[in-house]
């Protein structure tokens, strides 16, 4: 299939190349020696041809073959792509972890490009960037048209050089420009790292990329000196990464020699085992971990060992079901291939990929209900699409039976069942629209620049509440009087974790957050019982519960890595 797939794509390159008189050529020699495999590119080519010929509309040759590229990876598999030369390259920094760049977090607000928040310590920082601050130009030219990724590429650029843009400040109706020199930006892929409670630490990762486990191994230095005992590691809605930072970071909760995840493919050197190896960093304190229907791939291989080991507990929901490994072959038009390779199994022998013959099943958007309000990026680029959780969760009874260390019997056939299933709680559609019209940041930005003796644990009261309410009607924003007293608490915690985002940052929002998080107030509630689980799964070892094909049975005594 490999090979039939790189004749495919340079074929699809040289037809466009020849415009009509293609046909006639691949009517040759060319494909003589299999008029079975002739025929379908027979009619490729014939079909681009007639397409140049006679389509009214203008052809661009490139965004022809890409499409005819892109419809063919998509008869293999939902993960099988191919990568545009600047996808690629936004890949690769992301998974670097660093870029070039001034170090803000930017969102559509309209037409408005708006400031989310300055990056600590980076060149917009220490320009005195603020959040709720609107972007009106770039080097002279308006924003209001550009998509958050179009004004990424122009904020983008080598290190060193400067680029120029116009601020709008709302908080005062000022107007200025202000020159910025591009520098290295770190793009951390720890997203927030605090004691949430007295004895226990919560580290949330967005990512896998090539500094997570570094940046795991700091914050549970520093949070061990705050008085960590308890570890709560959340990767809800972290789409995966780096196959080796998931087998390091898996490394720092699983003993030396015993098995985090093992592939299964067709070609050479795709069957692997990976063993958590001896690095000196290892933590062995309770652990629990939260996923979701956004957790995929590396999420998944660190959850499913942690589970399969009985390591720590795992609460939330089933997460994506991505077990299919991808190996990126580079092209020369600077592009890449992302072609699939091998599947992704626990030590236990589970298979991590979900059913995907229904496409449109295993692509089923969740609904906006909650988070921020949509459009947000980083300055790096556009982020990697999040996985989303499938729209029918296979039963149990229904799927593969495995066992953990411990003898606990757990389920495969896609994704990772949490311990403690526990949905996610929805926003009600009141405050959903709130966000998305980005009223209650916009009022945090105003309530800020009016309230500067604000502490930390401030409440808001009536009168701050009731000011809300003036806002928005300023705003023209309609809505139920019964259905804003129905959830006033959320609303009034919202706009609390929002005025602390913007005055003190993402830990001081968070813990707001976590007060109503259904996941978390159950994640800290079972740490005894993930303690003791710990100590009965020290000494056995996880196994399939029936028997298991040749080809999906871990090989023992390979190379990890």
């Amino acid at each position: 299939m490999r090979r039939q797939v790189g004749r495919n794509v340079v074929l699809a390159a040289i037809v466009v190349a020849g415009g009509a008189a293609i046909g006639g050529v691949l009517g040759g020699g060319v494909l003589a020696d299999s008029q079975a495999e002739a025929d379908p590119l027979r009619t490729f080519g014939q079909v681009l041809s007639l397409i140049e010929d006679r389509y009214p509309g203008k052809l661009e040759s490139t965004e022809v073959v890409e499409g005819a590229i892109q419809g063919m990876l998509r008869t293999l598999d939902p993960h099988s792509n191919y990568l545009t030369p600047e996808s690629y390259n936004d890949m690769r920094e992301e998974q670097r972890g660093q870029f070039f760049g001034l170090g803000i977090q930017i969102a559509k607000r309209g037409q408005d490009l708006t400031v989310i928040s300055p990056i600590e310590d980076t060149p917009a920082d220490r320009a005195g960037l603020q959040a709720g601050d609107v972007i009106h130009k770039i080097e002279g030219e308006p924003t209001a048209e550009l998509s958050v990724q179009d004004a990424v590429r122009r904020l983008k650029g080598p290190e060193g050089s400067k680029v120029t843009i116009t601020i709008r400040r709302p908080s005062d109706g000022s107007e200025f420009d202000v020159t910025i020199p591009r520098a290295a930006i770190n793009l951390d892929s720890l997203r927030v790292a605090y004691m949430i409670a007295p004895d226990i630490g919560f580290v949330s990762l967005s990512s896998f990329t090539s500094t997570t486990a570094r940046e795991l191994d700091e914050a549970i230095s520093r949070l061990s000196k705050a008085g960590m005992k308890n570890l709560l590691l959340d990767l809800r809605d972290n789409p995966g990464g780096l196959l080796d930072q998931a087998v390091k970071v898996s490394e720092r909760f699983i003993s030396e020699g015993r098995m985090v995840v093992y592939t299964r493919g067709r070609i050479a050197g795709s069957d692997q085992d990976y063993y958590a190896e001896d690095g000196g960093k290892r933590f062995s304190a309770p652990l629990v971990v939260l996923v979701n229907g956004g957790s995929a791939s590396a999420s998944e291989i660190v959850s499913g060992a942690v589970q399969d080991h009985d390591r720590g507990l795992v609460v939330g929901e089933v997460t994506f079901g991505k077990g299919l490994v991808q190996r990126v072959i580079p092209l020369r038009n600077g592009g890449a291939l992302a072609v699939t390779t091998a599947k992704y199994y626990t030590p236990a022998g589970r298979l991590i990929q979900r059913d995907y013959s229904d496409i449109d099943e295993y692509f089923l958007h969740r609904s906006e209900a909650e988070g921020d309000a949509p459009g947000e990026a980083e300055e790096s680029g556009p982020q990697p699409a999040e996985p989303k959780p499938a729209g029918t969760v296979v039963p149990a009874e229904r799927r593969e039976a495995f066992r953990t260390a411990s003898g606990r019997v757990v389920y495969g056939g896609g994704g990772i069942t949490p311990d403690y299933e526990v949905p996610t709680q929805r926003l009600p559609v009141l405050v959903a629209r709130m966000l998305r019209d980005n009223l209650i940041f916009d009022f945090a930005v105003r309530y800020n620049a009016a309230h500067p003796e604000l502490d930390k644990g401030f409440q808001l009261g009536a009168e701050h509440v009731e000011e809300y309410r003036k806002f928005l009607d300023q705003r023209g924003f309609e809505y139920e009087p019964a259905a804003f007293e129905e959830h006033r608490e959320v609303i009034v915690r919202r706009l609390r974790a929002q005025v602390s985002r913007v005055r003190w940052g993402k830990i001081e929002e968070h813990r707001i957050l976590a007060e109503e998080d259904p996941q978390i107030q159950k994640a800290l509630a079972v740490f005894e019982e993930a303690a003791r689980l710990a100590r009965a799964g020290a000494s056995g070892t996880p196994g399939p519960d029936v028997a298991q094909a040749d080809d999906a049975k871990p090989k023992k005594g390979r190379a990890a890595r």
